[in-house]
């Protein structure tokens, strides 16, 4: 318990990034590689801090179709809890633009095909959605937090519409993803990780977001993600 298991998870993820952060300084980064990392570090993870998981598919989602799934934000350990979950076989998460600028990591992520977001560009945020749109089109998920920041105390806070207008630019469904417990594992601040804890995870059925007013897919996954996060 504590700093010892955050050890041994920083270590998992040593063993994903590292292997990607050389094959992009050579350029031979593969997205199969990535995805396979990228799920091994998840399902690692879990195995290390014991999460007791339970996961809920509420549709069954084409394998060969990208979706942008919008997930509620609890804690760091939400990523890997993704990966180990969620069925499309290829995913990319929107990130802030800070990230990218981290020596050889930022240059890793731009190669794995990481969606880079400054929220006060608005050219780059445009660039941001061609790109998303793209990968969409190659049967690459995306998955953003529309949150914009993790939680402090569990409960949903405002959706931003920068997310939703990235959804609408690719075109794709929109598949709202409820996490409960991770907040419990590594909330906001802390270091030392907690392990043998529950975690749900509810995946929904599609959103359609694309040709429709803004606010109407922005309701639905809030309603969503305040059910079956907030609720019993």
């Amino acid at each position: 318990m504590g700093m010892g298991l955050t050890l041994r998870v920083v270590a998992e993820l040593a063993r994903a990034s590292v292997p990607i952060a050389a094959e992009a300084a050579g350029h031979r980064l593969r997205r199969d590689r990535v995805d396979a990392r990228a799920r091994r570090f998840g399902a690692r993870t879990l195995e290390v801090l014991d999460v007791q998981l339970s996961v809920e598919r509420q549709a069954e989602l084409s394998p060969g179709r990208g979706y942008v799934y919008m997930f509620n934000h609890q804690s760091h350990l939400d990523i890997p809890v993704l990966y180990a979950t969620l069925p499309s076989p290829t995913i990319r998460f929107v990130a802030k633009a800070e990230l990218f600028r981290i020596p050889l990591w930022g240059a890793a992520m731009r190669q794995a095909e990481f969606i880079e977001v400054d929220r006060g560009d608005h050219a780059q945020a445009m660039a941001a959605m061609a790109r998303a749109a793209a990968l969409v089109g190659d049967g690459v998920s995306i998955a953003i937090a529309p949150e914009g920041s993790r939680s402090r105390d569990g409960r949903i806070g405002p959706l931003k519409k920068g997310g939703f207008h990235l959804a609408q630019g690719t075109g794709a469904p929109i598949v709202p993803v409820a996490i409960r417990g991770t907040i419990d594992i590594l909330p906001r601040g802390a270091r030392a990780m907690r392990g043998g804890v529950p975690v749900r995870v509810v995946i929904g059925a599609p959103i359609a977001a694309a040709g429709r007013p803004i606010e109407e897919p922005m309701a639905e996954v809030a309603a969503f993600l305040e059910r079956y996060v907030e609720g019993n």
